[in-house]
Formats: structure tokens, C-alpha cells, sequence
């Protein structure tokens, strides 16, 4: 990869730094494309966060910041400005300064999930869906299905509290939604979304009770543990459509992209060059 004195810097923000996919997937992107930029990680421990993000930006050639955990939240207290997602989801992983000089935020977690969901032809200004887990991935994925349009939303979360916090949010930025909590029975549900860990170790149980989907049923999954997870290989079993979870990853970059102003591209095209490495 070529840098010089022209290349734009997009900071990836976040503690421990180990685990980050996004260098593997933007920068032979970059490579490919010609395009003078580079993602870079920093390793920003969570005690210094407030101080790191508005230093950061003001070097003239940091582009923008992804941020992830643990500075998601924190991250929205900082910023000047930020998309209704944002405050539905609670949480920002995306910031650029603006031309002048104000911090702006975006979340694009639950983005790539719909982006994928609308990528394989579901309209879901006709679905009813279900998302389970009101955590961080889980407020997001609900807050970009308003946001798309979707026709009625439930919520569930082991965390009552949690679920019924995500629905206010959601009928304060979104009045004319259905928003409905208290029940992860999936029956009747065109779009139903796996938002919760379950799935990451081999012994979890599901996250619902399958044999309540019904045939033709859109089912979703963030974990990423493996392509095909317990969950969505039981959904198949049943008749039902899957969305795997790294189509997530792949479907958000060209949002974050735009969000960025650079060219952007297809999940397809990132899947080809990406570098993985685990």
C-alpha cells in the first residue's frame, strides 16, 4: 500500500484492538481502487477516549473514525451533531468532522443488516419483524429498520427493562410505528432477527422457539461464529430464508464509505478482496 504526504487517515477507535476486521477489509479495498486513504487502528483505552476523539480531528488528514467498544456509547456525548439512528440506537460508531469543524455521528450497525435484508429483495415497508435482544447490535438493527420503513416492530430482551427503553426511543423518533414488546414468539412475523450472543458457544440454547417460524419467514443472525449458526441451519430446516451474520459486516462498509465521501462499492467486491485473518 502506497501512503504519502496526500494519504487520508480513518482512525479505527476502540480497546483492545486484537479482534479489528475493518484494516483487513477497507485497505485492500483502498489498494485495489487507487484511493489515498488507510484505515489505522489505535488502541484508545477507555480513560482517554474524551480526550483522543476532538485531538484527533484536528489533524487536517484523519478523514473520520469508526469507533467500537467500548467508546460506542461515551462517543455520543461528544459530538455535536447526530442522526435520529443515533438516538434511537444509543450508541455511534462512525464520526466526521464537518466543514465547520463540528463532529457529526452515524450508526451503521443495524445499516448493514438492512441493507442486506433490502439486497435480497424483501420490502420491508410490507414486514412485520421481531428483533430479539435489545443490547448494543440489537438497538441498532431496530433503530435502521424504522428508519427503512419497516411496518411494525416488536421487541424482546431477557431485560424487560431494556426492550421497553429501546420501544420509547422508537415511537418518540418514529410516532407512527407500531412498536410492541413482551413476547419472542416469532409466529406471524415475516422478518425475525437474532440480536443476542446466543450462538457464540456450541452448547447455547436458541434464541426462540423455531418450530414457532413459519415457512418463507426471513431469518436473521448477527453471530458470527460460523456462516451457517444452529439457529439459521434449524430456520432452513423449517422453510425459512436466512440472512448470515458477516453480511452485516460486509453491507455496512459501503454506508460507512458514503458517510466518509469516498467511492464506494459493493459487499460483493469487499468479500473478493478482503484479507481476513482470524
Amino acid at each position: 500500500m502506497h501512503i504519502d504526504g496526500r494519504t487520508e487517515v480513518i482512525a479505527h477507535l476502540g480497546y483492545p484492538t486484537h479482534a479489528f476486521k475493518a484494516p483487513m477489509i477497507y485497505n485492500p479495498y483502498f489498494e485495489a481502487e487507487g484511493i489515498n486513504a488507510v484505515v489505522v487502528p489505535f488502541a484508545c483505552r477507555a480513560e482517554h477516549f474524551a480526550d483522543t476523539l476532538p485531538t484527533l480531528f484536528r489533524m487536517d488528514n484523519v478523514r473520520g473514525a469508526l469507533i467500537t467498544m467500548p467508546h460506542k456509547v461515551s462517543v455520543v456525548g461528544l459530538l455535536d451533531e447526530v442522526t435520529p439512528t443515533v438516538r434511537v440506537a444509543g450508541a455511534c460508531n462512525a464520526v466526521k468532522r464537518l466543514p465547520d469543524g463540528r463532529l457529526a455521528g452515524d450508526q451503521f450497525d443495524g445499516a448493514g443488516f438492512v441493507r442486506g435484508l433490502q439486497r435480497k429483495g424483501m420490502d420491508l415497508t410490507r414486514t412485520r419483524g421481531l428483533v430479539v435482544g435489545s443490547g448494543g447490535v440489537g438497538c441498532a438493527i431496530a433503530a435502521s429498520l424504522a428508519l427503512a420503513g419497516i411496518a411494525e416492530i416488536a421487541l424482546f430482551d431477557v431485560n424487560t427493562a431494556s426492550a421497553e427503553a429501546l420501544a420509547a426511543r422508537l415511537r418518540t423518533e418514529y410516532p407512527r410505528l407500531p412498536v410492541g414488546t413482551g413476547s419472542a414468539d416469532p409466529h406471524g412475523f415475516g422478518l425475525v432477527v437474532n440480536a443476542t450472543p446466543l450462538g457464540m458457544n456450541a452448547d447455547d440454547p436458541l434464541p426462540f422457539d423455531v418450530d414457532r417460524l413459519q415457512s418463507g419467514t426471513m431469518v436473521g443472525e448477527v453471530v458470527m461464529r460460523s456462516e451457517t449458526t444452529a439457529l439459521l441451519a434449524a430456520a432452513q430446516a423449517r422453510g425459512c430464508k436466512v440472512q448470515v451474520g458477516t453480511d452485516m459486516l460486509f453491507e455496512m462498509i459501503p454506508a460507512y464509505l458514503e458517510f466518509f465521501g469516498l467511492p464506494s462499492t459493493t459487499a460483493e467486491r469487499l468479500r473478493g478482496l478482503a484479507r481476513l485473518q482470524y
